[in-house]
């Protein structure tokens, strides 16, 4: 069995897309994916599966959620391996200076890939800095001006249906639940 990561895009937030967790594990547990939980209310979902690619295993989870939970679902999927591989590759001193930077991982859904992604990531100079890595960007701001930040411009990037983001200690949280299980 394998092990995988789900991170579910634009549930739970500013009161659209409400899914409660219990349903979700409830919903993949009846249509056969194995050992599953959840990780806070955003749409994360670890769970087994075997011998799956994971471009088969996004389609299936978003066809599933859709159909369920009346929502268009856009899901990114990642196994064990891809979640070491993105902690493992971000830059020298990503996420080790909490009190002045805020540190986010934005998870791309293929095809989209880090060097296109990057390309249309606005940086305000002096404020942001972005870097590409393994099927995924990492972005940093200020804490003292995170009002300049350029990071919610993201949200009229023609990249945006192709990503998620979560912020660089859940992303450290959930490799570590996928290490444990």
């Amino acid at each position: 069995m394998t092990q995988y990561l789900a991170l579910l895009r634009g549930i739970n937030v500013g009161g659209r897309n409400l899914i409660r967790m219990a349903d979700l594990r409830a919903c993949l547990e009846a249509n056969g994916f194995e050992d599953v939980a959840t990780y806070i209310q955003s749409g994360n979902v670890l769970f087994a599966a075997t011998g799956t690619p994971v471009a088969d295993l996004t389609v299936r989870l978003e066809e599933l959620l859709s159909r369920t939970f009346s929502y268009q679902a856009s899901v990114v999927v990642r196994s064990l391996q891809q979640m070491r591989a993105t902690v493992d590759r971000a830059p020298r001193g990503f996420g080790t200076d909490p009190d002045a930077y805020r540190y986010d991982v934005i998870f791309l859904k293929e095809p989209l890939r880090a060097k296109t992604a990057i390309a249309k990531v606005a940086v305000a100079p002096g404020v942001d800095e972005a870097d590409a890595g393994p099927g995924a960007l990492y972005f940093s701001r200020l804490v003292s001006r995170a009002s300049q930040s350029r990071l919610s411009k993201i949200v009229g990037s023609p990249i945006y249906p192709s990503i998620t983001i979560r912020n660089w200690n859940t992303t450290i949280r959930l490799l570590r639940m996928l290490e444990d299980r």
